[in-house]
């Protein structure tokens, strides 16, 4: 099912160039870096996948963080971390998995989890992922 925009209340856009090995800038200028491939010389950069999990794990903490308090419960303190794999698919090609890692200090992991499956019901990067890739939800 594809979802469609009733308001756009931001837009914003990057440019790539040289793939996985070139650099990409965000045209208000916030992201400006060099990619490459991990373990490539001259030290770590950035790649898509780690620009994928800093994305994703920013929205679903706030997807969580908004879900909590209309639960009842203070989760600004929580952590997402976004494991994203990247390597050969069944179809032939190239995919990615992602396990969003999640811990609220001070909340016992039964209601955490609860609260994390409807942070992945109204997050947008969930949204977009959904039958798509595989995630896994895990409770730290």
């Amino acid at each position: 099912m594809t979802i469609t925009l009733t308001k756009v209340t931001y837009a914003t856009s990057a440019s790539a160039k040289g793939a996985r090995e070139g650099h990409v800038k965000s045209a208000d200028g916030v992201i400006d870096l060099d990619l490459g491939w991990p373990g490539s010389p001259g030290g770590p950069k950035a790649n898509p996948e780690t620009l994928f999990a800093a994305g994703y794990s920013a929205c679903f903490q706030g997807a969580l963080t908004l879900t909590a308090r209309s639960n009842g419960v203070d989760a600004s303190d929580s952590t997402v971390t976004a494991e994203v794999s990247f390597g050969p698919s069944e179809d032939g090609g190239f995919g990615l998995a992602v396990e969003l890692q999640v811990t609220i200090p001070g909340v016992e992991a039964e209601r955490t989890r609860e609260l994390v499956e409807i942070a992945h019901q109204v997050c947008p990067y969930s949204k977009a992922t959904r039958g798509n890739i595989h995630v896994t939800l895990t409770v730290v």
